[in-house]
């Protein structure tokens, strides 16, 4: 039992730090121009649609008042 516990203390830091590193190098990796495009049309898309429900409750408040 105390080989398990001593297995467990010493793999967990080590699996945690390596999960970390690549989390870390997943991150920093380069973007290119069609990942940076993505992003972009995207948040395009989510602002065009949150003035769009915008406007749909302004006019519903306008109309009920």
């Amino acid at each position: 039992m105390d080989s398990f516990w001593l297995l467990i203390t010493v793999a967990g830091p080590i699996l945690l730090a390596l999960t970390l590193a690549y989390a870390i190098w997943r991150n920093r990796r380069e973007t290119g121009p069609g990942d940076v495009a993505h992003s972009d049309r995207a948040a395009k898309r989510l602002r065009d649609q949150l003035d769009q429900e915008d406007k749909r409750r302004d006019h519903r408040t306008t109309t009920e008042a």
